[in-house]
Formats: C-alpha cells, sequence, structure tokens
C-alpha cells in the first residue's frame, strides 16, 4: 500500500499490492492503518478481493493441460522399469494414489478460510502455504467420496495424521485437505486392476484403476481426469 494510505474502495477494482499481508499485515510487521478496522488480514476487502480473483482466473483448455515438468527427485519416487511412483494418502474411507509428477509437497493440516459466494462444493476456500495464498480443494467432492464412519480405522491403527497435498498443474498450484498419507508406491500401468464397484461409483472416470499395496486396495486417480474437473468446478 503507497505511504502506507488506507486504499479507497475503487482501488479493489485494480490488482492489489502483491502479497501485502506478508510485508505489513498480520504476517508482516503489523503496521497496516487498516488493521485497526479489520484487525486480521482476512477480514479485509483486499485479501478477500486477491482469493477472489485467483478463483476467477480463467480455467486453461483442456488440450492445454499437462502435467508438471518431473524434477529429478520426483522422478527417484518410482519411475523405474517402467514403473510410476506415486503417493498413497486417504480421503474418506477410499485410499487413493496420485502420480508423484504433479506433486509439489506434502504439507502440515492447516486452517482453511472459506470465501463467502462459493460457486462450487469442491472448492474449500484459500489456504496459506508457505506464505503463498493458495486455492483448497476438495477430493471427496470432486471425487464424490463418503466421509468414513466413525471408527472405522481404530481397530489396531496408528492415529491418522491429516496433511495438505500441494500440487501444480498447467502453471497453477492447488492444496488438497487429506484424512492420512501413507507413503509412495512404485507401480506399472499393466498391474492396474479394474476398479471395484464402490469405487467406481464413486471416483467414476477419475480413477485409472486400482492396485493391491501393504494389503490395500489404492485407486490410482487419472490425472488428467482430476485436474479436468477442478477446472470445470472453476468456472
Amino acid at each position: 500500500m503507497p505511504e502506507r494510505d488506507l486504499l479507497p474502495d475503487t482501488a479493489l477494482a485494480s490488482p492489489p499490492p502483491s502479497m501485502c499481508w506478508k510485508v505489513i499485515g498480520t504476517l508482516g510487521d503489523n503496521s497496516c492503518p487498516r488493521l485497526e478496522q479489520c484487525v486480521r488480514c482476512l477480514n479485509c476487502p483486499v485479501f478477500e478481493d486477491a482469493a477472489a480473483r485467483m478463483l476467477d482466473r480463467p480455467a486453461p483448455p483442456v488440450q492445454a493441460l499437462a502435467p508438471a515438468v518431473a524434477t529429478p527427485a520426483r522422478a527417484q519416487a518410482g519411475q523405474q522399469a517402467g514403473k510410476e511412483g506415486s503417493l498413497v494418502f486417504r480421503v474418506g474411507a477410499e485410499w487413493l494414489a496420485l502420480p508423484a509428477t504433479v506433486l509439489r509437497h506434502v504439507d502440515e493440516a492447516r486452517a482453511i478460510h472459506t470465501l463467502p459466494h462459493r460457486r462450487s462444493a469442491a472448492v474449500l476456500g484459500v489456504v496459506n502455504v508457505r506464505g503463498v495464498l493458495t486455492l483448497a480443494a476438495s477430493l471427496a467432492a470432486l471425487l464424490h467420496i463418503e466421509p468414513a464412519a466413525s471408527g472405522a480405522f481404530a481397530a489396531g491403527q496408528r492415529a491418522a495424521t491429516p496433511r495438505l497435498l500441494v500440487t501444480e498443474w498447467a502453471g497453477a498450484t492447488t492444496a488438497f485437505p487429506v484424512d492420512d498419507v501413507e507413503g509412495v508406491a512404485s507401480f506399472s500401468a499393466d498391474e492396474l486392476l479394474p476398479a471395484p464397484a464402490t469405487l467406481a461409483q464413486s471416483a467414476g472416470r477419475h480413477v485409472r484403476g486400482v492396485t493391491n499395496w501393504r494389503a490395500r486396495s489404492v485407486g490410482v486417480l487419472d490425472a488428467d481426469a482430476l485436474f479436468d474437473a477442478l477446472a470445470r468446478s472453476l468456472r
């Protein structure tokens, strides 16, 4: 904010200062005059406008979608001898796997700040990921997965640790909250089996097939179909 003056309401029609909440806001030195009225940046119209602009960004055309280029570290996650490395995690009662090539990192679960007038149940809001305002989306909503029954994973299993999967696809970063993360599995396409009826009814065309891993049936997600569905939910 130039000279730290209050922005007039008309200023919200133009792009807000880049990451002002990290410089003079609650994540910075707290010198922004707006804090006297808003208390927190989350209550500030500048922050809300920045989040709304992110949700209103044009969705990339389906034919232009391409997975993020794999870094050497990602390639080592399991792409050997024709096998693909994927991160295995749980959403509700379903164990799923997402290709390591679309993952940037796995972060701790944190508060997601909802936005007014959400257009899709798949859009949860925005979340602060390492200082960057990031779209948070629900895999459960995108894949039509029901929540796990209470106590379904209590007997003889370790306590689940919710995580945040931070992905990159077509230049856009998205954070997906998940109920638990198990590890990285490696498998080839010819090892996949048809999805069982229960998973097929929920995840539908978003699942390429299933693989058996650590005594679990894991649904392997199709990244193209998943991010295509996410793009449609933003329109």
